[in-house]
């Protein structure tokens, strides 16, 4: 785990520099509040831990697969 100090305004570069994944900035600090804006393409999923945690729990397992060749099995 990488921990770095940041103040309020500045960024954090995910991936290349040259063409970044997406940017972390501190959006603001406010006591014990720490708000964090997250600059990522819209296909990067961004979820509070609370929420991926869910989100694992309610994903179904995976049972079986169907590949191209079970319908030709079948016959």
């Amino acid at each position: 785990m990488l921990v770095i100090t940041r103040r309020e305004g500045e960024e954090v570069v995910i991936g290349d520099p040259r063409n970044p994944i997406g940017v972390v900035r501190i959006a603001s600090i406010k006591g014990e509040r720490v708000r964090i804006a997250f600059d990522f393409p819209r296909e990067v999923d961004i979820h509070r831990r609370e929420i991926a945690e869910q989100i694992v729990q309610e994903a179904p397992a995976v049972v079986a697969t169907i590949g191209p060749n079970a319908a030709a099995a079948g016959s």
